[in-house]
């Protein structure tokens, strides 16, 4: 049996635009417009899950899809820069944001390591794997890096290699644990 499944980064919002570390906010106005100009631009699914985030719900939405909330697709857990840009945090804890970025299983933030968060996606590949069916799941870009690293079987440093534009599809194909990955075609391309 061949899996498949179709990965949707959220549209823009405020956090995405000022490099936000994720406070749960609701898409903007060029965000969910540019999402239902993409309705009906995507295949037909058997399965359709949302992380549990602000702006991952609005794309759905947006999409005109009908999904449902799976826990294990949430984004990365931040703990305590949780709703800080990038340049707060550096301006605060500058030796914390070099280890962060460069030992994939250090969390000096108090939240998720980059390691546990590829441990969870490949978890969550392996339970996927078993459905019958085409699975689009609207999911933070994070758990798109985190599913692609776990496809590649890269390091842990590749996640921070993997840039997934706001809106776009991420294709993953595969059966027996042997995955093909297509990153990040705009929605609306042909074959979505």
């Amino acid at each position: 049996m061949t899996s498949r499944i179709t990965l949707i980064s959220p549209a823009m919002n405020r956090s995405l635009r000022e490099t936000r570390f994720d406070d749960d906010g609701p898409l903007d106005a060029s965000g969910t417009a540019r999402a239902e100009s993409a309705a009906g631009s995507l295949r037909a699914a058997d399965r359709v899950l949302v992380s549990p985030t602000a702006r991952c719900r609005d794309t759905a939405s947006a999409l005109g899809l009908t999904a449902v909330p799976e826990p294990e697709l949430a984004g990365l857990d931040m703990g305590r820069w949780r709703g800080l840009t990038l340049d707060e945090v550096m301006g605060r804890e500058p030796d914390a944001v070099t280890v962060w970025l460069t030992d994939p299983g250090a969390a000096p933030h108090g939240g998720e390591s980059v390691r546990a968060l590829c441990a969870r996606a490949a978890r969550w590949l392996d339970a996927a794997a078993e459905f019958e069916g085409r699975i689009l799941a609207v999911v933070e870009q994070e758990m798109v890096r985190a599913l692609a690293v776990t496809v590649l079987d890269a390091a842990g440093p590749a996640f921070w290699r993997l840039d997934v534009p706001p809106l776009t599809a991420t294709d993953l194909s595969g059966r027996s644990g042997r995955w093909n990955l297509r990153l990040g075609r705009e929605l609306g391309a042909a074959g979505c």
